[in-house]
Formats: structure tokens, C-alpha cells, sequence
């Protein structure tokens, strides 16, 4: 399958590097670059240039990343989210986390790097490397969870959860659960009511910290 990019960045020089390099991946493609968020919304008019993926700069003059990452979100909630940043700083994450990126990448990684990320995005639906993993499971405490006590789980609810906190694309799930995809989104939507929870990284941080990814379904509350 072929995927179409779209990069979002302020330095001209940097965005027709990662294009040129872009375009030498198999089954990827940048469709256009443009200098920040308020020229994307601009571009997104037109059906034919909303692309599959967002390479997305934080820091930009007009229209910043976190601002453009809440307007896709909101607006096209199936376009896939990467940031890029200069930097490895805790805020920045967890803000563009909460704001619907679903990877994050630094501007200095190698451009094979680039590839496993754009990989990972669409086979998985996320891509976070470990530094950014870790840093998301410590600080996503603020997303409201309830103790696994107060709420009722069906024994399938409970089996996706631990599902959750691997490293397996929603497809992979469905197999191992021996279900259908649009099954597996059902679990999903329920679980995310139940919680109160909006991203597959918040039932997994719900699931760790909860403890639910070990404990055995006859020891927790079930309908």
C-alpha cells in the first residue's frame, strides 16, 4: 500500500530534505510542504491534498504544532500524527501526545530511523521510540482513571485490555482474540466510555499502572 505525507515545517532546507528522502522509501510519498499549520488547514479544503500522514514541526511561527496536531485531530481524525522536534523534552511529548500525535521523532535521527517510525505508524498506529514511551507512561497520569474495583469488565474487555499494553496493531489484536476488527473498535469505544479515556496510549498506561496487563480475569470485576 502506498502511503501520501504531507510536511509541515517552518525551514524550507529542512522540508525538502526529509521529502527527498521521503520519496526514496518504498510505498511513501509527499504530496506537498508547507510552512505551518494555518497553510495546512488552507490546503485540507481540497479532498485531494489531505494526506495520510502529518510530519508535523512543534515550533512554528502563525500556527504552532500543538494548535495544528488539535485541528486534525478534531477535523480528520484518520490522518496519523508525527512530531518532530528539536528537542527531547517532557512537556512537548506529552503535549502532542494529548494532542493527537501518534509518533514523535527527532529532527537529528538517521534517516533509516525515519523509515522504522513511518513503518511503525502504519502498521501499528503509533510510533513512539523508547525514550518517548517511558516519558508517556510516567506523566499521562493526568487522564482520569478509575481503580479496576469501581468499574465492571466483561471477561472480552478485560482480554483486549492486556492486549492494550503490547506492542500489537489493532488487526493483531483481533487475531488473537479470534474477532473481527470492527469487534475489537467496539472493546475499544466501550472501554474508552468506562475510563474516560480518548487514545489507545491511555488504556495502556490505564492498564500498567492498573495492573490489569497481569492479573487474571477471575480475580477482577466482571459482567
Amino acid at each position: 500500500m502506498n502511503y501520501s505525507l504531507v510536511i509541515v515545517d517552518d525551514h524550507n532546507m529542512v522540508s525538502m530534505a526529509l521529502a527527498n528522502v521521503i520519496n526514496n522509501f518504498p510505498n511513501y510519498s509527499v504530496l506537498y510542504t508547507v510552512e505551518h499549520g494555518k497553510a495546512l488547514i488552507e490546503k485540507f479544503q481540497t479532498a485531494k491534498n489531505i494526506p495520510d500522514i502529518v510530519l508535523l514541526d512543534i515550533a512554528m511561527p502563525v500556527m504552532d504544532g500543538f494548535a495544528t496536531a488539535q485541528w486534525i485531530k478534531k477535523n480528520h481524525p484518520e490522518v496519523l500524527i508525527i512530531a518532530l522536534s528539536m528537542q527531547n523534552d517532557d512537556v512537548s511529548l506529552i503535549r502532542m501526545v494529548k494532542a493527537g500525535a501518534k509518533g514523535y521523532l527527532l529532527k537529528n535521527n538517521r534517516p533509516e530511523h525515519l523509515q522504522v517510525a513511518l513503518d511503525e505508524l502504519t502498521s501499528r498506529g503509533h510510533y513512539f521510540p523508547d525514550w518517548a514511551a517511558s516519558k508517556i507512561f510516567m506523566n499521562m497520569g493526568d487522564e482520569k482513571v478509575h481503580s479496576p474495583v469501581n468499574i465492571t469488565f466483561t471477561e472480552r474487555e478485560l482480554e483486549f485490555l492486556r492486549y492494550c499494553s503490547k506492542e500489537l496493531s489493532y488487526r493483531e489484536i483481533a487475531e488473537k482474540m479470534i474477532c473481527s476488527s470492527r469487534t475489537v473498535e467496539g472493546y475499544r469505544d466501550a472501554l474508552f466510555e468506562k475510563l474516560g479515556l480518548k487514545t489507545r496510549v491511555g488504556l495502556a498506561v490505564y492498564a500498567i499502572k492498573s495492573g490489569i496487563e497481569h492479573i487474571d480475569a477471575s480475580r477482577t470485576n466482571l459482567t
